[in-house]
């Protein structure tokens, strides 16, 4: 298993459509990183000791940067992309007939 893993490629790049198991695990990420986020943020307004708020409040930032970045991977429109995939593989299929 372990051999397996090391021979396959790496993604350079995304892809440039979001599939429904993506999405789904990201809508899960979503929840998870704002859940994170509003926990930390609750502790942070109840702390008494400045750098253990400090702390707690640098936590809850981190969280909603990565809730942030999350986000930004679904602002596209998947179905654009999809359609001008299958347009492209529509033109290559003709050239090659």
């Amino acid at each position: 298993m372990e051999n397996q893993q090391m021979n396959q490629a790496t993604m350079q790049s995304p892809p440039p459509a979001i599939t429904s198991k993506d999405l789904q695990y990201l809508k899960d990420a979503l929840s998870w990183e704002l859940l994170a986020f509003k926990k930390f943020h609750f502790l942070a307004q109840h702390a008494t000791n400045p750098s253990i708020k400090q702390a707690l409040d640098k936590a809850g930032q981190m969280h909603q940067d990565h809730y942030q970045r999350l986000l930004s991977h679904l602002q596209v429109n998947n179905n654009s992309v999809l359609t001008g995939m299958q347009n492209m593989q529509q033109t290559q299929q003709q050239h090659l007939q």
